[in-house]
């Protein structure tokens, strides 16, 4: 799934959609996102060592899941974080990296749905975390 197809699912837009690519594999969402360098939040964070935030990166995470739940997000509904447990940084992500994603839902009680994630750059583990939507109508 590229950009635009996220965006049917997602309501995420400019500056907010971070996810270039998502697919699913298996029972997997495999997501990626290349951090050019000029996303708003590299201003500050911080200057002359530019270092993707954390909470982004488990933005990142969180949107590349997508791919799991559209099925669930009808008629208007929208995916909410409710929650972001045992997040572990490992190492950072900086302008130039290709952050890649690997998600899973672990468990279902709709309509909650609990999952857990990695991101890496390459075959560095940088972010490891569990966390949690709720798919929630208008």
């Amino acid at each position: 799934m590229d950009r635009n197809e996220i965006m049917t699912i997602l309501p995420h837009r400019d500056h907010m959609l971070l996810v270039d690519a998502v697919e699913k594999v298996e029972n997997e969402a495999h997501g990626t996102y290349c951090v050019t360098g000029e996303e708003f939040f590299l201003k500050g964070h911080f200057p002359g060592n530019p270092v993707v935030p954390g909470v982004i990166l488990c933005e990142i995470l969180a949107q590349s899941a997508c791919v799991l739940l559209q099925d669930q997000m009808t008629d208007g509904k929208l995916p909410m974080y409710t929650g972001l447990n045992n997040v572990k940084f490992k190492s950072p992500v900086k302008p130039g990296d290709t952050f890649e994603t690997r998600c899973r839902i672990t468990r279902a009680r709709p309509p909650f749905y609990f999952a857990s994630g990695e991101g890496y750059v390459g075959h560095r583990l940088c972010l490891k975390a569990e966390f949690s939507f709720a798919i929630v109508g208008d």
